[in-house]
């Protein structure tokens, strides 16, 4: 997995555009291969960003499948005529990670509460600020406590969610994370979760076509293998070994979307 120049040997490239958290949880180096080896002359090329970006990538015809979760700006990409056969295959959650001495007092609140009192505190917040599928969800909690993240010590580093959870640790601050990356980072991080299981929290991972792909039989065969059954109970066993808990559960079946 990864790019491909002049005389490398490959017939084919299949160009993702992922969601930061498949990629640097350590999911795909773990699943394509197989792929790669299924599809002899093919290799993956895969573009770790936020969902925002992804679906921008898919838009310009830049990638040829998307893996994202941002469901409602998903929605919207179908809809305009970039993607299709939208197909929700994983899932995991949201975490409110924050110190230990949790210094807003929001140690198992409700996610809506805690991010009241944050604002209310004034304690600081680090945000991806990247229009990830995690910034567009942090907004809309935002947008349901009806505070806006104004205050000196909100900051958004407009990074990616590895990079933004070091930086939280860093300066002691709130973040909100998909709890993959949380627990994949752990041993370099400070932080612990605070707000979890409430239902605002639900995460969500979608395959979705572009229409405008450059490699369209390959993108439809990598959406159709990761649909698979077999894979997706790799899928569900991915962190087990190592964490003690996967880190994707799968959707099964896969549900679809407009």
């Amino acid at each position: 997995m990864g790019a491909c120049g002049p005389g490398a040997g490959i017939d084919r490239t299949l160009r993702i555009g992922s969601t930061t958290s498949m990629y640097d949880t350590g999911l795909l180096d773990a699943l394509v291969p197989d792929f790669e080896a299924e599809r002899p002359g093919v290799q993956v090329e895969v573009f770790a960003v936020g969902s925002g970006e992804a679906l921008a990538l898919g838009r310009r015809g830049d990638v040829d499948l998307v893996l994202v979760h941002s469901p409602t700006a998903e929605e919207r990409f179908v809809a305009e005529g970039h993607g299709r056969d939208r197909r929700t295959f994983a899932r995991n959650d949201f975490v409110l990670a924050g110190p230990a001495s949790d210094p807003a007092d929001v140690r198992g609140l409700g996610i809506v509460e805690a991010f009241r009192r944050i604002a209310e505190t004034g304690a600081r917040f680090v945000s991806r600020g990247d229009d990830s599928g995690t910034h567009v969800r942090e907004r809309g909690i935002w947008e349901a406590a009806q505070r806006a993240p104004e205050w000196s010590g909100y900051e958004e580093v407009g990074q990616g969610m590895s990079a933004a959870l070091l930086i939280a640790s860093e300066r002691d601050a709130y973040v909100l994370t998909d709890r993959a990356t949380l627990v994949s980072l752990a041993g370099d991080l400070t932080l612990v979760p605070l707000v979890e299981d409430d239902p605002m929290l639900e995460n969500l991972y979608s395959v979705i076509e572009v229409v405008d792909a450059a490699n369209p039989e390959d993108a439809r065969a990598f959406a159709e293998w990761l649909l698979t059954p077999e894979t997706l109970e790799r899928l569900g066993r991915f962190g087990v070994e190592r964490f003690g808990a996967p880190l994707f559960r799968p959707v099964e079946p896969p549900s679809t979307g407009p």
